[in-house]
């Protein structure tokens, strides 16, 4: 028999990560502002939890904001969508184009070029995972692409 137990969850931080792997709680909460020019809630990383191997947050794109074009070397992205809708422009000239609504799930290949946008007149809020355990480090700028897709 499965018993749960509510304990409260503190907030983690690097200092609090211990050497030995265990099961943590993240509330979303503090914001960081991303390479990619959106703000992202804290999640589960390498610096938050100590994860080797994944990563995950929560990111909401205001009405009519995008990031900047970039791509993520040798990590896979995985998005669900909670709420509203996001075009997203990739490829290696950022010539293929989808857009991704609540409640789909997108995948980009590692490597490959991208650029999300919301063009719409309410945020759009998803999940976002990626193989990379630290979040920022593998996002590689493409400032060379930003004029494919018009603002």
């Amino acid at each position: 028999m499965i018993t749960e137990k509510s304990v409260p969850s503190p907030k983690i931080t690097a200092t609090s990560v211990s050497s030995k792997p265990t099961c943590r709680v993240v509330r979303p909460g503090s914001t960081y502002a991303g390479k990619q020019g959106l703000n992202y809630f804290e999640g589960i990383a390498a610096e938050t939890v100590g994860s080797t191997g994944i990563c995950m947050h929560l990111l909401t794109i205001p009405p009519g904001a995008r990031a900047k074009a970039h791509l993520h070397a040798s990590h896979e992205t995985a998005i669900y969508a909670i709420s509203g809708e996001t075009h997203c422009w990739f490829g290696d000239q950022l010539e293929e184009h989808v857009i991704v609504r609540e409640d789909e799930m997108f995948y980009i290949p590692a490597g490959v070029p991208h650029l999300p946008a919301n063009l719409s007149d309410r945020p759009a809020t998803a999940v976002i995972a990626r193989t990379d355990p630290k979040e920022q480090e593998s996002v590689v700028l493409l400032p060379d692409l930003e004029g494919y897709v018009p603002r």
